[in-house]
């Protein structure tokens, strides 16, 4: 699932040594997510059109601009769906100061169709041990993750560390992305935030390792929190 923030054209972009300019934050939630569907219908025949034709870049800076009018700091993605045939995922990326936007956006959302999902937050995929990823060069299949879990039942949440076979041959940068894609594809975005707590990426095997479904297994079983317990991720 590739993630989009608002496109700029070349003859956009300021001089750089301008600053970037602050980007206006909707006051109302409520009313920019409705302003935000009627942008979405209107612009839905073209976006019908452009998914149809494999070419979902032709209408990336269009939607781009509606969902930065809804909020300047929400990431979006189009893809397949999992009840519907396309799915529409709006996320603040577990960030609190975006959750009224999300929450509004979802709350004003149109019934899903067989053409439609909506999500406001990245869903787990069906099955993940069927991903494959590109990282720079190197594709990495997530049914190749190795994770350990070590679980806190009054808290609710489990530790995980990240192994693949072939994560020394990442660049530094992508390597961030290595240790979280896995586990959002696995647990979705929510769940993880929620769930999760200590994550660290190896790069060596760890005794007692499990698959990424057997991670959605043990996360599956765990209980609520005990009072006094619930924090937030590391």
């Amino acid at each position: 699932m590739r993630l989009f923030r608002r496109s700029r054209k070349t003859e956009d972009v300021p001089d750089p040594r301008t600053a970037w300019p602050e980007q206006p934050v909707p006051e109302d939630a409520a009313a920019a997510a409705a302003t935000f569907w009627e942008a979405w219908f209107a612009l839905l025949p073209e976006v019908s059109a452009a998914l149809g034709d494999r070419e979902p870049h032709r209408v990336e800076h269009d939607l781009c601009t509606i969902v930065e009018a809804l909020h300047p700091r929400l990431h979006f993605s189009l893809d397949r769906g999992h009840r519907a045939i396309y799915s529409l995922v709006l996320t603040g990326q577990e960030d609190p100061e975006l959750r009224p936007y999300t929450d509004a956006w979802k709350a004003a959302a149109p019934p899903e169709d067989a053409i439609w999902e909506y999500h406001d937050s990245v869903p787990p995929v069906p099955d993940p041990s069927e991903v494959t990823v590109n990282l720079g060069e190197t594709r990495i299949a997530l049914a190749d993750v190795r994770v350990t879990a070590k679980v806190d039942e009054s808290a609710g949440r489990v530790d995980v560390t990240v192994f693949h076979p072939l994560i020394e041959e990442l660049a530094p940068e992508t390597r961030t992305t290595m240790t979280f894609l896995p586990l959002d594809a696995t647990l979705g975005e929510r769940v993880a935030a929620e769930r999760l707590g200590k994550v660290e990426l190896v790069t060596e095997a760890q005794d007692g390792q499990l698959t990424l479904l057997e991670l959605r297994e043990v996360v599956g079983g765990l209980g609520s929190p005990e009072p006094g317990n619930v924090g937030t991720p590391d």
